[in-house]
């Protein structure tokens, strides 16, 4: 992508489904036999795609039309995840829950993606396991098989994993009994999935306070439900506004989901005005320097992590942003640094000394996240800027070429 920067972004637009809560919706399809599930606002990216040939490879019918896609499931499905697809993208691993429970046997090799740090599937095994799997690794693939039903229990997660919660609750979807699932993961993608479930017949209940109760049933319904909006698509181009002092509008999104990022702008000095589906971005002349730690939601997002890094690299002051999720989620920090940034990174911490401006110059996208805190770094620097290994974006953002060109900005593909 070549961008000319500099040009405060100005207009309006609305914010896509969300990638991380459609492809577990996605997934759940698999826990049906000769059913249908149908979802809406689901948006088209490469992820989203390697999801479709993943489901198509194991036997699903899929017709789409625009956003709206319906999942046609045969009675006889196949078990094995083709590791040509699998190795493309580490959200694969989300159909080895619902298949195990609905085929009683599934074949995964372990799953690929970008390269932000060890994202192990150790604590979707283990809770497998506890619902009666007999799972064996060899040669990188997991074969998982069950002798008649998975059954449910009570699993404690020792860490809110959002993959290992969506697994485990797709798997109990179709256990025997009762499965009780303490210390799950919060974000809104987890509320999307059991609004899914409920959709094909499955009772379950969020407590809100880390736990969820799922009554297996021994088949699934037809159904249908709507993806979320992308919170952090929205937050990405919220931040695309106030780092060019622009003045943007962001609809169709929930302001709940993004509390954290909006809370952080407020405490550097952005200004901005919240309202029922939508946030709107006015101009300031620069940010206050600011410290924030990523964490599980609802704390700040670490996908959001590198977006908001890119804004306080123009901060007044010394910001300080600790990464507790990914390991190697610090990658794009050398990338800003040949933009003008000034970053510096100490083990999980980078410090961050506010520069006055940013300027073009030629980089990478080294995982999704920092290729779109480069593209949004390049719209506020003076000159060009020409972001490389544009793949790793298109696996998360619908149409942002076109997106931005609507807010005013000069962008284009080469």
């Amino acid at each position: 992508m070549k961008i000319a920067g500099g040009i405060p972004l100005k207009g309006v637009i609305k914010a896509q489904g969300a990638k991380n809560a459609a492809l577990p919706v996605m997934a759940a399809c698999l826990l049906l036999r000769g059913g249908e599930l149908a979802l809406d606002n689901v948006p088209d990216l490469y992820d989203i795609n390697t999801m479709n040939e993943l489901l198509s490879a194991l036997g699903v019918v899929i017709e789409k039309n625009a956003d709206h896609v319906v999942f046609k499931v045969p009675d006889e499905l196949s078990y094995e995840a083709p590791e040509n697809l699998v190795r493309k993208m580490r959200a694969s691993s989300l159909v080895l829950g619902p298949l195990l429970a609905r085929c009683g046997r599934a074949v995964l090799p372990l799953p690929g993606g970008c390269s932000i740090g060890s994202r192990p599937i150790d604590l979707h095994l283990k809770g497998l396991k506890q619902m009666g799997a007999e799972i064996e690794i060899k040669d990188g693939v997991v074969y998982a098989s069950t002798r008649g039903r998975l059954r449910g229990r009570r699993i404690y997660l020792d860490f809110p994993s959002v993959g290992a919660t969506e697994n485990l609750m797709m798997a109990a979807a179709l256990a025997t009994g009762e499965t009780i699932i303490e210390n799950i993961a919060r974000e809104p993608e987890i509320d999307n999935l059991a609004d899914t479930l409920k959709c094909l017949g499955i009772q379950v209940e969020l407590d809100g306070a880390g736990g969820v109760r799922i009554r297996g049933n021994d088949q699934a319904s037809s159904g249908s439900c709507r993806v979320i909006p992308d919170r952090i698509e929205a937050c990405t181009y919220i931040l695309a506004g106030v780092m060019t002092g622009g003045e943007i509008t962001v609809n169709d999104i929930i302001p709940a989901h993004i509390d954290s990022t909006l809370a952080k702008l407020e405490e550097a000095g952005a200004r901005f005005k919240v309202r029922r589906n939508s946030v709107i971005v006015y101009p300031v002349k620069r940010l206050k320097a600011v410290s924030l730690k990523t964490m599980p939601f609802p704390g700040f997002p670490t996908d959001s992590q590198p977006q908001m890094a890119a804004a306080l690299s123009l901060a007044k002051g010394v910001s300080m942003v600790e990464e507790s999720v990914f390991q190697a989620r610090f990658l794009y920090a050398q990338e800003l640094n040949r933009m003008g940034a000034d970053i510096k990174i100490s083990k999980d911490v980078a410090i961050i000394n506010g520069v006055e401006k940013l300027h073009g110059a030629r980089v990478r996208a080294t995982d999704l996240r920092a290729g779109a805190a480069l593209i949004i770094a390049g719209l506020a620097a003076g000159g060009e800027t020409y972001v490389e290994d544009m793949v790793h974006v298109w696996r998360g953002y619908e149409a942002i070429d076109e997106k931005l060109r609507s807010l005013g900005a000069q962008v284009e593909l080469a």
